[in-house]
């Protein structure tokens, strides 16, 4: 499907433009079926963007880095008056995210259904726990697990910890590229 306002992705999914700017995309990015990414997102070589995540770079922007997995139905949003969404390279977000106006640094880690608002911060090698709700302005320091609702840190991560999060990383990368290659034939 192409119109003056709506692109297929590679993959399936759907790019639209908003005020005059249209998603960009790196080499070898999946973009699965039913996700949607609007306006002023660039997405970095190799990352992938599950199905039915929605990215709204409307009123502001969304950066991505290589390598980088979305999982399924994942919100990713902004702030209109100053937080954009930056996303690292090799960043595991899981499913049923929403992460909103947040810094995450590369090789961050968000786990299932984690909220992240405004003004966020998740440096490096940082973790999010499943079901967590980091509150606006937080800031989730290298290796730090931050577990709960508020998030609130619990420990420093292991080096073990930080090689089983990029193992789930390259799993992501190599199934994006078998999607790709069977979609894309």
């Amino acid at each position: 499907m192409t119109s003056d306002y709506c692109r297929r992705a590679p993959g399936g999914g759907k790019l639209y433009r908003f005020n005059g700017i249209w998603p960009e995309l790196g080499a070898g990015v999946f973009i699965a079926p039913g996700a949607r990414i609007i306006g002023d997102v660039k997405i970095g070589d190799g990352s992938s963007i599950w199905f039915n995540c929605v990215l709204r770079g409307d009123v502001n922007k969304i950066r991505i880095g290589k390598g980088t997995n979305i999982q399924d139905d994942t919100v990713v949003h902004v702030e209109g008056d100053g937080a954009a969404t930056l996303i690292g390279d090799e960043v595991l977000i899981g499913h049923s995210c929403m992460i909103h106006g947040t810094i995450i640094g590369d090789r961050g880690f968000v786990g299932l259904g984690a909220v992240t608002m405004d003004g966020c911060i998740i440096e490096e090698t940082g973790m999010v726990a499943a079901g967590a709700l980091l509150s606006p302005g937080k800031t989730v320091g290298r290796q730090e697990l931050w577990v709960g609702r508020p998030a609130k840190k619990v420990r420093d991560l292991t080096e073990a910890a930080l090689e089983e999060m990029m193992v789930g990383v390259v799993n992501y990368q190599t199934l994006a590229q078998k999607y790709l290659a069977d979609f894309e034939g």
